[in-house]
């Protein structure tokens, strides 16, 4: 089975080293928030449980809480119903204390469905803070499209006040991320290239960075040369079009027997543009007994067309 670029960017995210404690709290502290929920035991304690179907985010859960917190709970592992049966990776903190010394430090708050949202900017106070809580929340509940078909990051949020925390963080690196309701959840994105690259280096991913900018680059030089294809198709049409057009009129005037009314310079440039009808201009006034440049010949087959009109206005008129 492939590994989708979400998945790739994740495991790169997980190979990093997290050295600063502050900035491992701020990367527990979106994790929980947005991948995590306060449940309740059958004895009525309640515990913290994490959850993650990437193998290598768990393992990141597993490093973080115990290089941080010295928590090295069981990890358990759950097959996920249906035909794709895909694992499920359950981390829990069941320690009483353990769990509140966690929430403290991560300035975590409990919502009545047990969601968790922070209480506060506290534990983002720097900027290596701010780029490691990105991290958690994209480990946690992100995903980013493959670059050969789109451009597209997004972090769900279960709610609106939590997605919008998340979005003044990307604010301040200048990143302008957008909210949608879908299915009940509040999505943060970014379809912005440019962006979506910021992100892939604001979180580390510097791998999946560089991958990115080849196909932009790659995408980028298809598209100037279908432009300019397609430029040259028109202007190729265009001179056509002018051809047919100047070639009917130098037919009419002949079938009116006033070819040899007009002056001999005009009545030249009209021969050869009957007889070579897919010669540009240049290349008729190189013909000429006396060449001429583009803008004489343009100026000549003006004359024969409005020779033509005044020849059409005077049989409609008789």
């Amino acid at each position: 089975m492939a590994v989708s670029f979400s998945a790739k960017v994740k495991e790169e995210i997980c190979r990093e080293d997290v050295p600063a404690r502050h900035c491992r709290i701020a990367q527990i502290s979106a994790a929980a928030a947005f991948g995590g929920r306060i449940q309740q035991a059958r004895d009525g304690r309640k515990f913290l449980e994490l959850r993650t179907e990437n193998a290598a985010v768990a393992r990141k859960y597993f490093t973080l809480l115990k290089k941080t917190f010295n928590i090295s709970d069981d990890v358990e592992i759950r097959q996920a119903p249906g035909q794709n049966r895909s694992r499920t990776y359950l981390l829990q903190i069941r320690d009483g204390k353990e769990l509140e010394d966690l929430l403290s430090a991560c300035r975590l708050q409990t919502g009545q469905d047990g969601t968790l949202m922070p209480a506060d900017d506290l534990a983002i106070q720097q900027d290596c803070c701010r780029r490691a809580f990105i991290r958690g929340a994209f480990l946690a509940a992100g995903s980013v499209s493959n670059p050969v078909r789109s451009y597209h990051y997004e972090i769900v949020s279960q709610s609106a006040q939590k997605a919008e925390f998340l979005g003044r963080i990307m604010e301040h690196f200048g990143i302008a991320a957008k909210t949608v309701l879908r299915k009940g959840h509040f999505v943060l994105y970014v379809k912005d290239s440019s962006q979506v690259v910021d992100l892939l280096n604001i979180m580390g991913a510097h791998s999946a960075l560089m991958d990115m900018e080849n196909v932009r680059i790659m995408k980028d030089l298809r598209n100037r040369v279908n432009r300019s294809f397609n430029c040259e198709v028109a202007n190729i049409n265009k001179t056509a079009a002018a051809a047919v057009k100047q070639i009917t009129d130098i037919e009419y005037i002949r079938q009116c027997g006033a070819f040899q009314n007009m002056p001999e310079n005009l009545q030249e440039t009209a021969s050869l543009r009957r007889q070579y009808p897919e010669a540009t201009l240049e290349q008729l006034g190189s013909m000429l007994d006396k060449p001429i440049g583009k803008s004489g010949v343009n100026h000549r087959l003006k004359k024969i067309s409005e020779f033509a009109q005044e020849l059409r206005s005077q049989r409609e008129t008789q």
